[in-house]
């Protein structure tokens, strides 16, 4: 599938120009089209050639998110251009909840059907459809959806094929509805949108390598966080398993403080800072209601309480279960605090920005340190939210002390000596506590204090500067955690001893991008490149990636995942400025 958004929603559409997930008004609404997790009742909206002998080929418009997928049949060729439209008016951005579809003739004179069928609360509500003069209304849905187009109607009601001798459009709105000339809004919508994304892409840092990658990377990852808000989600789909049969089944549309941490660092890295600025309005707000500790993930409105429950559908390939809500926002995951710290210290720090709020500083890092201080010793369900276990992690270790450092740095540069002398007393207290994980008989670091399991978060300490490049301690516990996790194709598995719900199948992207990072940390710069671009094989047709694969090629997992597009970024730009150096020196 292609993704396609403007920042308020995300539309999935596939090859054969089907819709085939969109949840409105949110990110976390209900589906309005859910065929991928109940291909009979979930809704459709596609458009094809009437003739099933067809090839096809889709792309992306270049540097932009705006969907292409061409059609080659045996009566002619066609085009479906779809658009989530984002451009700004007066001065403002405009994102409405609409999906401008395209359909331009190339050749011939093709047969193609047209398909709308929207549902409402995951599939249950099948709306009345009324045909006007050009639209057609559905109703008995939460709000008015509308289908405007110069299709003729009855063989959109009918999906009844009909011949394509013209281009023609379908735009489809949630809410408000089109009242403005078709073809020329539709023209313009997307010709507007095209140049607002590449303005966009225009105006960041890239490397002289893997460019083409990063910016696909960079316009997936801007796709995931909700403008009105500021919140970003780990992905915009539910329940897409680990692998087949796993129950390994979750819903991502959600905000992690983990995964915003790493998106905003991978916009940091290509030069995009606003995503960093919205977002401090979105954990300001939460700090600011906040009273003894943070949860894992809120919704994107900051939303506390995301019960989990089950859908009775038949899931992507049969897998079940199919979960809305995510359990883990009771879990403890006492990393967030450091997350937090890390992810606002540019804010204060960076000279390229004019941060008018600076002063906020004094309610946010003493609170976020006093939490680091409570939780200091605590065990929690760590970065994977294993649910029937806790420890003391070291992943959670690390971010307590990296916490504790950016804090240090922020009071630095008010000259608050008082919060400087607590923060450092937190880092070397953090530092003694990792110390603990550490197994000198294997010459590693292990997942927890107490235990002997190793997981590939632990290569963060490697990439987050806490253990030195250039020591033997770095190699050697690279060197450990590639005899037990890493697989064939620079696959890297997160862990592989026995969990909640068995024994883990698929490997996990970000921890295959982790390696590079950290093989690009400590000189081994041609092994990085050569397990890059093994990895890069295992994206989609257009250059996305999901949360898990396995050796065979297939993805699994969420998708896309935000977790493995920040991956990339961050160890393509670390591979760029160790070729950088090197070519200096």
């Amino acid at each position: 599938m292609g993704i396609v958004g403007n920042c308020s929603y995300l539309a999935y559409i596939d090859t054969g120009a089907d819709v085939k997930w969109m949840c409105l008004p949110r990110f976390d609404s209900p589906s309005l089209f859910g065929s991928l997790l109940d291909e009979e009742n979930g809704g459709h909206f596609y458009v094809r050639p009437a003739d099933e002998d067809y090839t096809v080929r889709q792309s992306y418009v270049t540097n932009s998110n705006v969907l292409c997928t061409e059609f080659t049949c045996s009566d002619g060729r066609f085009l479906v251009k779809d658009c989530a439209p984002r451009m700004r008016i007066y001065d403002r951005q405009f994102r409405p909840l609409m999906l401008v579809r395209k359909i331009e003739l190339l050749e011939g004179t093709p047969a193609i059907i047209v398909c709308c069928q929207p549902r409402g609360d995951y599939g249950k509500v099948i709306p009345e459809s009324v045909m006007a003069s050009n639209h057609i209304r559905y109703l008995n849905l939460e709000q008015q959806v509308r289908l405007t187009t110069d299709v003729p109607l009855t063989y959109v009601q009918k999906e009844k094929s009909f011949i394509l001798d013209q281009d023609r459009y379908l735009v489809l709105t949630y809410g408000e509805p089109l009242e403005a000339p078709l073809k020329e809004t539709a023209e313009e919508f997307i010709r507007k949108t095209v140049e607002d994304w590449q303005s966009w892409i225009k105006s960041s840092y890239l490397p002289d390598i893997y460019q083409e990658e990063i910016i696909r990377s960079a316009l997936v990852l801007k796709l995931h966080q909700y403008e009105d808000t500021g919140g970003i989600i780990a992905s915009g789909t539910t329940s897409l398993p680990e692998f087949h049969d796993s129950t390994r089944n979750w819903d991502y549309r959600y905000c992690w403080f983990r995964d915003a941490h790493y998106t905003l660092r991978a916009f940091n890295q290509i030069g995009h800072f606003e995503e960093l600025e919205k977002y401090f309005d979105f954990i300001y707000n939460i700090l600011h209601s906040a009273t003894d500790s943070l949860q894992p993930l809120y919704s994107i409105a900051g939303e506390q309480k995301l019960f989990e429950m089950t859908l009775d559908l038949p899931g992507y390939l049969g897998n079940k279960p199919v979960r809305v809500g995510n359990k883990a926002y009771i879990q403890s995951q006492h990393d967030v605090y450091g997350q937090v710290l890390v992810s606002l210290l540019p804010l204060y720090s960076d000279k390229r920005l004019i941060f008018l709020r600076k002063s906020s500083y004094r309610r946010i890092v003493p609170w976020l340190l006093a939490q680091i201080e409570r939780t200091l010793e605590m065990p929690d369900s760590g970065l994977w939210e294993f649910r029937n276990a806790e420890q003391v992690h070291t992943y959670t270790l690390l971010f307590h002390w990296a916490g504790a450092k950016a804090a240090y740095k922020i009071a630095a540069i008010f000259g608050d000596q008082g919060l400087m002398r607590k923060a450092l007393r937190l880092a070397e207290d953090a530092d003694r506590l990792i110390s603990r994980a550490y197994d000198p008989l294997r010459k590693l670091y292990t997942q927890a204090i107490g235990t002997v399991n190793l997981d590939a978060s632990t290569l963060s300490m490697i990439t987050m500067d806490y253990l030195d490049h250039k020591g033997e301690r770095a190699r050697d516990h690279i060197a450990a955690l590639e005899k037990e996790l890493l697989s064939d194709k620079g696959l890297f598995y997160r862990y592989k001893h026995y969990d909640d719900f068995g024994f883990p199948e698929s490997t996990f992207l970000v921890c295959a991008f982790w390696y590079v990072d950290a093989l690009a940390c400590v000189g081994r710069v041609d092994d990085a490149m050569r397990n890059l671009d093994q990895l890069l094989t295992f994206s989609n047709h257009l250059g996305i990636f999901s949360e898990d694969a396995t050796i065979d090629g297939s993805q699994w997992g969420n998708f896309p995942q935000t977790y493995s597009h920040v991956g990339l970024i961050n160890a393509a730009c670390r591979i760029s400025r160790k070729l950088d150096k090197a070519d200096f020196l």
